[in-house]
């Protein structure tokens, strides 16, 4: 089975993730898509991160009807900071059978080259691309295998969303109705009441 990994923070899981996911799902070769959690990701602040079962929580909420879509809390057992490359080498022991491939957006391409290992990730795993604002997609390697898809811009953020929703701000319609009633009644996201 060749299986797409979209790594990230789901800081938290919004309808862009899950458009891009569905998208080069339905779209591509891609048998099936993971949505890996990553714990702590060595190029962000760990600060406003929401605790990774709250979060690995919220994706299931938003995916448990798309059979195509998995969220996969893989990084959670390995060393921290994760490694992209760590977590693949372990994918590939863990599931000999499974052929998995990236899924990044132009702007997490364009830095690549502070991956550690990031010539083994060009050179042996294929690469599914989203375009980000701001990030063309680098020139590479001739042996790089990268896919750019044909997707719309999707300027929503996780950022954007926790910031609005610290003001007060409804996300209503940025989020998954499940993820949002979950947010909503646990305040999630929200300045701590004193």
């Amino acid at each position: 089975m060749k299986i797409g990994l979209f790594f990230g923070s789901f800081n938290p899981v919004h309808n862009g993730h899950l458009m891009i996911a569905n998208y080069l799902q339905q779209t591509s070769d891609l048998d099936k898509v993971w949505l890996v959690v990553s714990p702590q990701n060595p190029l962000k602040e760990k600060d406003s991160l929401l605790n990774q079962y709250d979060r690995l929580n919220l994706i299931q909420l938003a995916i448990d009807d798309n059979p195509n879509l998995k969220v996969s809390n893989i990084e959670f057992s390995l060393p921290k900071p994760s490694y992209t490359i760590d977590t693949l080498t372990h994918l590939k022991e863990k599931y000999p059978a499974h052929q998995f491939c990236l899924i990044m957006g132009s702007d997490n391409l364009a830095s690549i080259h502070k991956w550690k290992n990031y010539e083994m990730l060009l050179k042996d795993y294929e690469i599914y691309v989203y375009k980000r604002r701001g990030y063309e997609v680098p020139l590479l390697p001739n042996n790089a295998k990268v896919h750019v898809a044909d997707f719309p811009f999707i300027d929503i953020s996780a950022t954007f969303i926790r910031n609005n929703l610290r003001d007060g701000i409804s996300m209503q319609y940025f989020l998954p109705e499940k993820v949002w009633q979950s947010i909503e009644e646990r305040r999630l996201y929200r300045p701590k009441r004193t």
